[in-house]
């Protein structure tokens, strides 16, 4: 099953998360979706990195998801957008969850949402036990770049 495919258009991505071996592919895939719209190196490892904490997350929490990749636009500015999906029992405690060392799992270290806020430029995040959860996060490209 091919798990990427492109929506719409060429500046989307849709990542689905099935399996343990869908995380590497979603950070090789945002890597390269990275360098193609024009971010530094330093940048490409940012944004895959924050892909790979995201989905892992959901991979751990609930099994099964999504990202979804997108350039996005803003006045004079460019960027990439993470919006990760997933179906799951939600986070109980958002608020809790954002701070480091933080953890519900054993063996986790807790740093996996609190980085993703601190990489990327905006961090939006909603979650219930009925909806699952959805984080919104994205990346700014410097100034003079492509």
């Amino acid at each position: 099953m091919n798990k990427l495919r492109m929506i719409g258009n060429p500046d989307e991505r849709h990542i689905v998360l099935a399996d343990p071996w869908d995380s590497q592919h979603a950070v090789i895939e945002t890597r390269e979706f990275a360098a193609g719209a024009g971010f530094s190196k330093t940048d490409q490892v940012m944004i895959s990195t924050a892909a790979a904490e995201l989905s892992t997350n959901i991979l751990r929490y609930a099994g099964t998801g999504e990202l979804f990749l997108r350039i996005v636009r803003n006045m004079d500015r460019v960027g990439i957008e993470i919006l990760a999906v997933d179906k799951g029992p939600g986070i109980n405690n958002v608020k809790k969850a954002l701070e480091d060392c933080y953890t519900t799992t054993k063996g986790s270290l807790g740093l996996g949402l609190p980085s993703v806020r601190r990489i990327m430029d905006e961090f939006e995040i909603e979650s219930s036990p009925e909806e699952g959860t959805r984080i919104t996060a994205r990346k700014w490209r410097m100034h003079g770049k492509r």
